[in-house]
């Protein structure tokens, strides 16, 4: 066997090691015959012509997380905060993914940052916090539509954190301080306006309850004077003994004090009660 044999054998398992590909499950393959798109590449194995035809780009089929990094978001109300995101998409078209933008990775990762200050932006702040369905829903109609045009179709966006800046976090803090301090003072106010109500209303009706208290006792003394001057007119022996009763009875008391000293009693008792009555 000549040289020129080898060299040509040679080349030949050369040409068959080069033209024989097996790509894996999960890849696709893009080849281009002298420069220009020739085809695709699906799993299994593959003979392609070594000299004129060459793997360009080997593009993944499974689903591809982009994890979008956190940025600091203006909403509406001109307050600051963090938002970051993840999305996952899936090459469909895969032609489109190779030839139609540069890095589609690159590209779909700044798409959701945008789309998201985007959205954000026309939030006040109260909202971006608590409306994480919402935003997610309208990122991922943001961005499906140039996702197709790559070639892509975006499977799902999720807002993996959403919060006020460190500065808002403190302005938030004192506000809130600044609420419950509110609402204590105003709390405290209340309860000493109600006390001061249930003080005054109290002090009223002790005064009406005494009011009442003494027209009873006046009625009372009424009634009692009424009886004893029509007991008077028909014998003035019923008073005589009652006055004579309370006359002693004041004697006793001022006789019993300790800042009694001397006691006058009068020598003629009954003649003194007969005065008081206007007796002879």
């Amino acid at each position: 066997m000549t040289e020129f044999s080898f060299v040509l054998i040679f080349l030949v398992i050369v040409a068959i090691f080069k033209g024989v590909r097996i790509v894996p499950q999960g890849e696709e393959w893009v080849v281009e015959r002298l420069g220009k798109f020739a085809g695709v590449l699906t799993p299994g194995l593959h003979v392609i012509n070594p000299i004129f035809t060459k793997v360009s780009y080997k593009v993944t089929t499974k689903d591809i997380i982009l994890d979008v990094p956190e940025q600091e978001v203006i909403t509406r109300d001109n307050a600051v905060i963090l938002a970051n995101a993840v999305a996952f998409i899936k090459v469909t078209k895969i032609d489109r993914a190779v030839y139609g933008i540069e890095n589609f990775r690159e590209a779909m990762r700044n798409m959701v940052q945008t789309s998201l200050r985007s959205i954000i932006g026309g939030m006040d702040l109260n909202q971006a916090l608590t409306s994480r369905d919402r935003i997610k829903a309208e990122l991922k109609s943001a961005i499906a539509d140039e996702a197709l045009d790559w070639g892509l179709t975006v499977k799902s966006v999720e807002i993996q954190d959403i919060k006020p800046s460190h500065n808002m976090q403190e302005a938030m803090e004192r506000q809130a301080a600044a609420e419950r301090e509110r609402v204590a003072v105003v709390t405290e106010a209340e309860g000493a306006k109600q006390s001061l109500i249930l003080n005054a209303e109290a002090r009223l009706e002790a005064a009406r309850k005494d009011a009442e208290a003494q027209m009873v006792a006046a009625k009372a003394s009424a009634e009692s004077i009424k009886f004893i001057t029509e007991a008077v007119k028909e014998n003035n022996s019923s008073a005589m003994f009652l006055l004579g009763d309370r006359y002693i009875n004041a004697l006793q008391s001022m006789s019993a004090s300790e800042n009694s000293k001397i006691v006058v009693m009068p020598g003629d008792l009954v003649g003194a009660v007969k005065s008081l009555v206007g007796g002879k």
